[in-house]
């Protein structure tokens, strides 16, 4: 996944591999605009990636079908949606009946053929989700297995209408995963927040912007902005739920028919009434924290005394490039494409169009 990166881009970029070293990038939100278009490109999967994760489905397939011929193995999460990071894991679900979750006779099957690296296997029997996870041993990609979960493919195509109908979503999503990544805040059993929960934020966020974002030529570096300003700013965590049902809306915690007094955060689960997919994400001051320093951060950046065409305004979000194995695997140097008509700047105070309770 790493790629070597030339001394004269490294420098003169800052070691930030999104960077296109010929490209003539504007000042201010137009330039941060680009620089997220380069982003998504340089970081979108590879085919050698995709015939990766689909080799380790298919031997994990195999190895399910021949223990339990008339079990379904499925794909959701990220994989299925095509939002994911180069270390993001694959999520699969094995449908079949049982009396009693087999997750022991997987895992001894798993071991005794040595898929997994050793010791990766994990058991969580008594998660509120039974899950088994394991990092693959031929490709060291992480797998979470689960068992008659059908609502996470569902979510799965849920989202991927969503990325349809909303442009700009896989753009944000992508980014604003890494920007959690980086400081260790997108994993629920971390108390972080899960990448479900991010793309309902950022769906909401959409859904209520008192702007047209619908069309292809919307400013990714206004609406990066104006998702931290939300986010880190304005949103009222304490009394305020988030719904994406019905075209989305606000509700008042009060008004909801689950008791989410105690939940720091409430996002809806829009294909099971009742579920708070935020509940456990414990860590929500941390992440409040850090989207409001990305706005002030970024909000700086734009203004053209601090911005120029030789400096990254994107990473100025992220901290700097690490030695650690999973921050070096983001340095890959694959960033291209043709140049799009620039979008307008639009940077204004945001103010979500929802009406509270109003769905």
């Amino acid at each position: 996944m790493q790629a070597k990166l030339g001394k004269k881009h490294t420098s003169k970029y800052g070691g930030f591999p999104w960077r296109q070293h010929n490209y003539n990038y504007d000042e201010g939100i137009i330039g941060l605009h680009e620089e997220i278009e380069h982003f998504y490109r340089y970081i979108l999967p590879t085919p050698s990636e995709h015939a990766a994760r689909n080799k380790v489905i298919q031997r994990i397939e195999n190895i399910i079908r021949a223990l339990w011929p008339q079990a379904l193995v499925e794909i959701f999460g990220s994989f299925r949606t095509g939002l994911f990071l180069p270390n993001s894991d694959i999520d699969l679900v094995v449908l079949g009946f049982w009396k009693q979750l087999p997750l022991r006779s997987l895992e001894l099957e798993l071991l005794r053929l040595d898929i997994a690296e050793a010791g990766t296997m994990r058991v969580l029997a008594t998660a509120a989700v039974p899950i088994i996870k394991f990092t693959d041993r031929e490709t060291k990609i992480k797998v979470d297995l689960s068992f008659n979960m059908a609502n996470g493919v569902q979510s799965a195509e849920l989202i991927k209408i969503f990325k349809r109908d909303y442009p700009a979503l896989g753009y944000l999503v992508m980014v604003l995963k890494q920007f959690l990544l980086q400081r260790d805040l997108n994993e629920v059993f971390t108390a972080g927040l899960s990448s479900y929960s991010l793309i309902l934020l950022c769906i909401s966020f959409l859904q209520l912007h008192p702007r047209n974002v619908f069309h292809k030529n919307v400013n990714l570096g206004v609406l990066l902005l104006e998702f931290f300003e939300l986010y880190g700013l304005r949103f009222n965590y304490s009394q305020i739920g988030v719904f994406i049902q019905d075209g989305g809306c606000y509700k008042r915690k009060e008004h909801i028919a689950t008791d989410c007094r105690s939940s720091q955060l409430y996002i809806a689960d829009p294909l099971l009434p009742g579920n708070d997919v935020a509940r456990s994400s414990l860590a929500l001051v941390h992440i409040k924290q850090s989207f409001q320093w990305a706005y002030r951060v970024l909000s700086q950046a734009v203004n053209p005394p601090n911005s120029t065409s030789f400096s990254s305004i994107l990473a100025k979000q992220h901290p700097k490039p690490s030695t650690k194995p999973r921050e070096r695997e983001m340095q890959r140097k694959r960033v291209g494409g043709e140049s799009k008509p620039k979008p307008k700047a639009e940077l204004k105070r945001y103010r979500p169009s929802g009406v509270v309770d109003d769905c």
